[in-house]
């Protein structure tokens, strides 16, 4: 197992023994895109659910993102388009709100909560698609913008027990953007890839490394999921 994961792993294992068996563990994987969030989160749950069969779940930020009919009653719905995937485009309130329940102590009347995921085909969230279930007692979540340091994001952080920090140099993020608007169908080359990551992916990583909360315990710093050192660049209070 690569270093990095192993040593959030056995951290994880550790936390989870010693959370009371009403509450759950609560883990926040955040970083710009392209840091390979979601590869890290899938593999931290696969590892996980070795260890503790059919407790972990992955809940990712996409599904908050505004849909577009939404988006197009904002005061300038052509910038809010043009700009989806800025911070602004998602409803961080109602993540919040969603975190807040997941915190909150299970007992014999917790019900299943239900959470949206994103469908890239339909370009738009699916209601209710994912569920957490009382049994889901470590809930590894994933998004840009979880970790911000402004309202309603900087509430998440206090009510996260494990956070993580993934990123990689922004050449390496840009090249990983530009191949995956391409394999998305998004652009027909990668050169025009590259123009998309510039657009709005880059700033917008700029702003979540900028904005990353400084107040909220420590934060595990990490180097990319594909990077070949794959060792813990930094653990510190941030």
């Amino acid at each position: 197992m690569d270093e990095q994961l192993a040593h959030i792993v056995s951290l994880a294992r550790s936390k989870f023994e010693q959370t009371p068996p009403d509450r759950r563990l609560l883990m926040g994987i955040s970083g710009p895109p392209g840091s390979g969030k979601t590869t890290l989160s899938t593999l931290l749950t696969t590892t996980l659910n070795h260890s503790f069969p059919k407790t972990a779940t992955f809940l990712p930020l996409d599904g908050y993102h505004y849909p577009r009919a939404h988006l197009d009653t904002f005061p300038d719905p052509a910038h809010a388009h043009k700009y989806r995937g800025s911070e602004s485009t998602f409803d961080g309130a109602a993540f919040l709100s969603l975190v807040t329940s997941l915190a909150e102590p299970i007992t014999s009347s917790t019900q299943p909560i239900s959470a949206p995921s994103f469908d890239h085909a339909l370009k738009d969230p699916v209601e209710n698609a994912i569920e957490i279930l009382p049994t889901h007692r470590i809930v590894v979540m994933e998004g840009n913008y979880i970790m911000l340091n402004k309202p309603p994001w900087s509430s998440i952080p206090p009510l996260l027990d494990i956070k993580v920090f993934i990123s990689a140099p922004e050449p390496v993020l840009r090249q990983r953007l530009a191949k995956r608007h391409l394999a998305a169908g998004l652009v027909d080359s990668l050169e025009k890839g590259g123009e998309r990551a510039d657009f709005n992916d880059i700033p917008n990583g700029r702003q979540i490394i900028q904005q990353l909360v400084l107040d909220q315990g420590n934060v595990i710093h990490i180097g990319s999921a594909d990077d070949a050192a794959w060792a813990p660049l930094s653990s510190s209070s941030t």
